[in-house]
């Protein structure tokens, strides 16, 4: 397997030279719209770096290793099936390339070697412009091609950086700009060159420097790029061939995989479970392609677990990463030899899914504190304003809660109608989240009240608010679908608190929290107003405190947050 993953990282620094070629390439081009003479400066400066020793092996060495490593992996592929758009895209536009390429190369780097013809822009421009301008079309399409199918590859590298999203803007924009600029300036040069051939005497001085290949001249470079083209072909043909004999003898040492749900796929022998799937049609998820850079095709090993070849070092990485255990396997690096039952854990996956994350965000139980808080009264005081009066003043509203949950260093879950739910301590210390939650239910209290004076000649009453809060055991993890997903709790300690929100109500008080909080929070709570009650869908009672009013708690429980504004 060590071998696969040396062969991958050979295939992308080949890429990788390549697309430098042809993005250097395409900014000579581009030097065009400046004039004539600016894009033969230019080639000075491409041909200094691609046409002396070190960058000719460079880049032909690439071109070599790129292309072998290309038919090794058509070889190697087991199925088609299950290949996205962007794949098939990448594959096409990989085997389009070489022949396009070879066309330009014969009438530039094979004349300029075999028969010294300077192949300078002006020879160039004046072949695919003025003499044979389907070569220059295919040249474009050339360039085109390359360029398209190196920006799918480079997409299909980066995309799992955690810095891409940021930067896939700017790329796009790079990725959609160099061309552009590039056919901007080839046309630009093209149309210069064109007049320039029509003055007396121009052509004959630029025919003397560049040296035209003769007619048998030109009829050899002919013959050298059918003879090219043909054997391009029969290699092709080759390859498939080995590829369908090889499935063939394969096919009679199949081995079963078996899904949860009871379907079966006969998989050839040496295939992954991931090709299973695609052959199969089953729904799984591959983010990377099938490349061992992400986990989202992690599957669970029911049974022939202990049949399946061990997890090398580039799959064991993965999957500490994301903290599997040990009946969990990346489908697109496994490859068993006994049949095995496997349920796949992601049917649909996003990049994100690949990359480390905390624990608790894949979900797990831990202490922590919960506060829910509650605008008294809203319903009849939004009867009575504009809807955009009513929108505008629970925005200011939400602003002042939000900012007081941040300060207290509190992550905002969500807000509900016109209620706040936040939670505290999550990777960190009970203790600490209890302190954290009076800490925002204090400056929520502040916040409000400087809301009010704020919005005094707005409102015929005050706002009020009431606010509960309870510490204890919970689930918490990223729930959701979609863009929907986002970092909540569920349990029994979000019900209570839930409910000791409402009792504020009943208590006549702004803020209720369970005495287990203060205990946590290490707030002396005698002179305050404790009780025992019994909450709905609980049989034992819960000693609780009331607070009038919670900008009374101490200012060591404070924080500096202020957002009346």
């Amino acid at each position: 397997m060590q071998g696969a993953v040396n062969l991958r990282r050979i295939r992308l620094a080949s890429g990788l030279v390549l697309f430098a070629y042809v993005a250097s390439h395409f900014l000579n081009h581009a030097m065009g719209l400046v004039s004539h003479a600016a894009l033969a400066e230019g080639r000075e400066v491409f041909l200094a770096i691609w046409r002396n020793p070190l960058g000719t092996v460079l880049l032909y060495g690439a071109i070599l290793a790129h292309f072998v490593l290309a038919l090794w992996a058509m070889f190697q592929r087991r199925s088609f099936r299950g290949l996205s758009r962007g794949d098939w895209a990448q594959i096409l536009l990989g085997f389009v390339v070489p022949p396009l390429i070879f066309i330009h190369v014969v009438g530039t780097r094979l004349a300029n070697a075999w028969f010294g013809t300077e192949d300078n822009y002006d020879y160039v421009l004046l072949v695919i412009w003025v003499f044979a301008p389907f070569e220059g079309a295919l040249q474009v399409l050339a360039l085109l091609a390359a360029w398209l199918h190196g920006c799918i590859g480079l997409r299909g590298w980066l995309r799992l950086k955690p810095w891409y999203p940021a930067a896939q803007p700017y790329l796009f924009g790079a990725a959609l700009l160099i061309p552009v600029l590039a056919l901007l300036g080839f046309v630009q040069a093209g149309r210069e060159v064109a007049y320039l051939y029509r003055e007396p005497g121009w052509f004959q001085q630029a025919q003397a420097a560049i040296h035209f290949p003769s007619a048998a001249q030109a009829a050899g470079l002919y013959a050298a790029r059918r003879y090219f083209l043909l054997g391009y072909a029969l290699l092709l043909l080759a390859v498939l061939a080995a590829r369908q004999l090889r499935n063939y003898l394969r096919r009679r040492n199949a081995v079963l995989v078996t899904y949860g749900d009871g379907q079966r796929v006969e998989l050839q022998r040496g295939a992954t479970i991931l090709e299973a799937s695609r052959q199969g049609r089953i729904p799984h998820a591959s983010v990377c392609g099938g490349r061992g850079r992400c986990s989202t095709c992690r599957v669970r090993i029911l049974t022939g677990l202990e049949d399946l070849p061990p997890p090398d070092a580039n799959e064991s990485r993965v999957l500490q990463r994301v903290g599997a255990p040990p009946n969990v396997r990346l489908a697109c690096q496994t490859r068993p030899t006994h049949p095995v039952e496997v349920i796949p854990l992601l049917t649909q996956g996003s990049s994100r899914d690949s990359h480390a994350r905390a624990g608790y965000l894949q979900g797990r139980e831990q202490e922590i504190a919960i506060l829910f808080a509650d605008l008294r009264a809203f319903t009849k005081l939004a009867h009575q304003r504009l809807p955009y009066d009513t929108v505008f003043l629970l925005n200011r509203y939400f602003r002042a809660m939000g900012m007081a949950v941040d300060a207290a260093g509190g992550h905002l879950d969500k807000f509900i109608g016109d209620g706040v739910m936040a939670l505290f301590g999550i990777g960190g210390g009970r203790e600490d989240a209890c302190r954290r939650a009076l800490g925002a239910a204090r400056q929520m209290s502040i916040n409000l009240q400087e809301l009010n004076r704020s919005l005094a000649p707005e409102l015929k009453e005050p706002l009020r608010i009431g606010i509960g809060i309870h510490a204890g055991p919970a689930i918490v993890g990223e729930m959701g679908y979609a863009r929907a997903t986002t970092l909540t709790a569920i349990g029994d300690t979000v019900n209570t608190a839930s409910r000791l929100e409402t009792l504020t109500k009943e208590f006549g008080v702004e803020l209720v929290f369970s005495a287990i909080v203060g205990e946590h929070a290490g707030l002396d709570i005698e002179g305050l107003g404790r009780h025992e009650v019994t909450l709905r869908g609980q049989d034992e009672p819960t000693a609780i405190v009331t607070l009038a009013n919670a900008s009374t708690l101490p200012e060591s429980y404070g924080n500096s947050g202020s957002a009346a504004a």
